[in-house]
C-alpha cells in the first residue's frame, strides 16, 4: 500500500494589517487540517504586505524573533492542536539591524525544529530585498518531520539550481518554495522551474505565491500555487491566479524511490568534475 502524505498550501491576499493576515492564515491552516492535511506551508512573509516593492525603514517593524517571537509561539500551538507540520515564512530579527527573510519549520507535535534563511537576495525594481534582508547564513537545512524530510527554498532562490541540489543531497523528500512573485518578467518560468527542479532532484516541490495587487506598488501577484511530483507533473490543478485558495493534495511518497531507481541521477552525479562551479 502506497504511503500518502496529504499536503497543503495557503495562498492569500493582503488584508490590510498584520493581525488579520495572521488570523486568516490560522483559519486556513485549520481548514486544511480539517481536509486531512498533514503539512501546510504559508506564503513568503505571510503576515505582511510584500513591502519590498518600496524601500522604507518603517517596515523593519514587521520583524520578530524566531523562535522567540509571538507568531512562532502561536504557530507552534496551532501545529500541536491540529497535529500538522507547518512551514511559516516570516521577517526575522536576529538583533537590531540584522534581519532575515526566514521560514520556521514546526513539527506536528508543536516542536520548533529550526529555520531556513533565504540565501539569494534580489535587488531589482519592485523587489528591493537587499534593503530589508541580510543573506542567509544557515545553508540548506532539511528537517526530519512527522511527514518526512522537509526542506525550504524561498522565492527568488528558485532561479538557482545549486540550492535545490543541496537540499536533495541533504535528504529532502518535499521542498516548499514560498514566494511573492508578480506578472511580467518571470511569470512564464513559474510552471517551468519548480517542476524542473522536482525532476532534477527527484523530490516533491510545493510552490506557493500570494495573489492580488497590493497598495504599495503595481506588482500583480498571480497565485497559481501548486505541487509538482518528481516526474515534473503537477499534482492536480494549480490554484487560481486571482483568488485566495487552499491547495490540498495527496503526495505518493513511494514515487520517490520508484523515480530514483529509474533515473539514478544521484548515482550518476560527477562532483569530481564540478569544481569550477564553486569558483567566484
Amino acid at each position: 500500500m502506497s504511503k500518502i502524505i496529504r499536503a497543503g498550501l495557503v495562498q492569500q491576499k493582503w488584508t490590510g494589517d498584520k493581525e488579520s493576515m495572521i488570523a486568516n492564515a490560522v483559519e486556513a491552516v485549520r481548514t486544511a487540517a480539517s481536509q486531512g492535511a498533514q503539512v501546510v506551508c504559508l506564503q513568503e512573509l505571510f503576515y505582511g504586505p510584500y513591502f519590498c516593492q518600496v524601500q522604507d525603514a518603517d517596515y523593519y517593524s514587521y520583524t520578530e524573533g524566531i523562535p522567540d517571537g509571538p507568531t512562532t509561539d502561536l504557530m507552534c500551538e496551532l501545529a500541536e492542536q491540529h497535529g500538522v507540520v507547518l512551514v511559516v515564512p516570516m521577517y526575522e530579527e536576529e538583533q537590531p539591524g540584522i534581519y532575515y527573510n526566514t521560514a520556521a519549520v514546526i513539527d506536528a507535535d508543536g516542536t520548533y525544529l529550526g529555520k531556513h534563511r533565504k540565501n539569494h537576495i534580489p535587488q531589482v525594481k519592485g523587489f528591493w530585498e537587499k534593503f530589508y534582508f541580510k543573506p542567509g547564513n544557515l545553508g540548506y537545512p532539511v528537517f526530519d518531520t512527522a511527514v518526512g524530510k522537509v526542506g525550504v527554498y524561498i522565492c527568488y532562490e528558485r532561479h538557482f539550481p545549486e540550492g535545490w541540489r543541496a537540499l536533495g543531497l541533504n535528504g529532502a523528500q518535499i521542498v516548499f518554495n514560498p514566494s511573492a512573485t508578480s506578472r511580467g518578467l518571470s511569470e512564464y518560468l513559474w510552471r517551468l522551474e519548480q517542476p524542473a527542479a522536482a525532476v532534477a532532484n527527484e523530490y516533491y516541490v510545493g510552490t506557493i505565491n500570494r495573489v492580488g495587487v497590493e497598495p504599495l506598488g503595481e506588482n500583480d501577484f498571480y497565485g497559481q500555487s501548486y505541487f509538482a511530483d518528481p516526474r515534473g507533473q503537477l499534482v492536480g490543478e494549480a490554484a487560481s491566479d486571482t483568488e485566495e485558495e487552499i491547495v490540498v493534495r495527496d503526495l505518493d511518497m513511494d514515487l520517490l524511490a520508484e523515480v530514483r531507481n529509474l533515473w539514478a541521477f544521484y548515482r550518476d552525479r560527477r562532483p569530481d568534475t564540478y569544481e569550477g562551479l564553486v569558483q567566484p
